[in-house]
């Protein structure tokens, strides 16, 4: 079949969109770190993205999408790129393999983003290349496999059209299982850790509403109208999480916060990720703004109970992302694209989503810990106490912001 050079066009600007996200997370990142901080927050997703984009050439894709092996990974027919070139690939016969493979790519490079909220402000970036490499490989290209390559819970019938368990759940759980093993930052819940400047985490959170319309309507591999449906609901969902979160938070803390507003955005955009090929425009006016008073109340139950998981992950894309995926088996509907949820009477839907969305779960959290007590044992993960009081910008880059 001749490849469609509209889908190509569009799949060329989507994988550019979503490549700008991963410097997005990083702004958002380094505005709610402190001023000494702020540099390391930046580059430690910018090394996510040259890091994963050379892992992935030479091995992640094949272990996401090679051949299923147990269900449970891809073989290593694609080692290297093998066989993956200009001509359509298995999983799309309307682009070229190569662009499959490099919207693939920025899916990845995005989730080792997040995933840096684990350890904010104390990791020790030699550690963080390792365990950025390693995850990458044994949890992404697992979960990847799983959902999206041929895998257990596609066969089970689990649908996630953008990536709701395959980057959202994995990374907030991860996230939070790398919190739980490196500890506190020094003087966390003793003296405020005010943020470094909250303008530019609006701007990174723009920068992420921004490439999230590459990232959901991308999905549909196609300029079609399932593309302009995941288009419309993306930024609904967002409009509705941030409404929900800046008015939950207002009633709660007695001001309407920013950084609140942007953050209930960022959980919306979240939790439509796996739904936004599958339900209607208003019903991601609920799954929105459920999301953004679910994850909000997540953000004060981290609190509650001292977890240091800095920048709340856990809270926006585990929590959010859970909530998505579960969102996605209850609405998702027959007209939209295929696929009927448990409001048209399709319980197995809601059952399979569920499903493979709490097997991710598990598996991130607890393949995470392990590796985490694993590269803290041997090379350790945490800066020293001097090196953290004096900042990750000057103790491991040696420049100040």
């Amino acid at each position: 079949m001749a490849i469609d050079s509209g889908a190509t066009a569009w799949i060329l600007a989507s994988t550019a969109l979503v490549m700008i996200m991963t410097p997005g997370v990083g702004l958002f990142y380094g505005g709610l770190v402190r001023r000494k901080n702020f540099i390391s927050m930046i580059t430690l997703s910018f090394v996510a993205f040259a890091l994963v984009s050379i892992q992935w050439v030479l091995i992640g894709y094949s272990l996401a999408f090679g051949h299923d092996v147990g269900g449970f990974v891809g073989n290593l027919q694609n080692l290297g790129l093998n066989g993956v070139g200009m001509d359509p690939g298995p999983y799309s016969t309307a682009i070229p393999g190569l662009l499959y493979m490099v919207f693939q790519l920025v899916f990845a490079t995005v989730t080792m983003a997040i995933v840096t909220s684990g350890f904010a402000e104390r990791i020790k970036f030699s550690a963080y290349l390792v365990f950025a490499l390693i995850w990458t490989t044994i949890v992404y290209d697992p979960l990847a496999h799983w959902v999206w390559g041929g895998g257990w819970a596609a066969q089970f019938g689990a649908i996630d059209f953008a990536g709701g368990t395959v980057v959202h759940i994995s990374s907030g759980f991860a996230a939070l299982a790398i919190a739980l093993v490196i500890g506190k930052r020094v003087g966390f819940g003793k003296y405020g850790l005010e943020p470094a400047n909250i303008p530019w985490s609006i701007l990174g959170a723009a920068l992420l509403w921004f490439g999230w319309f590459g990232f959901n309507s991308g999905s549909a591999i196609a300029a079609n109208g399932l593309a302009a449906s995941a288009f419309v609901t993306t930024n609904t969902a967002a409009a509705a999480g941030a409404l929900a979160w800046m008015l939950v938070s207002w009633a709660h803390g007695g001001k309407p916060s920013s950084l609140g507003f942007v953050s209930g955005g960022v959980v919306g955009l979240v939790a439509i990720t796996p739904a936004a090929g599958y339900v209607t425009p208003m019903a991601s006016i609920v799954i929105g703004a459920v999301a953004g008073v679910l994850c909000y109340s997540a953000m004060l139950f981290r609190q509650k109970k001292g977890f240091d998981e800095s920048l709340d992950a856990w809270a926006c894309h585990g929590v959010g992302g859970l909530w998505g995926a579960l969102a996605t088996g209850i609405f998702a509907a027959a007209a939209v694209n295929g696929a009927s949820g448990l409001l048209e009477g399709n319980v197995h839907q809601f059952v399979a989503n569920a499903t493979g969305a709490f097997a991710a779960l598990i598996y991130a959290f607890v393949v995470t810990y392990i590796l985490a007590v694993i590269i803290d044992k041997t090379i350790g993960l945490r800066v020293t106490e001097e090196e953290e009081y004096v900042g990750l910008d000057i103790s491991q880059h040696g420049e100040r912001a």
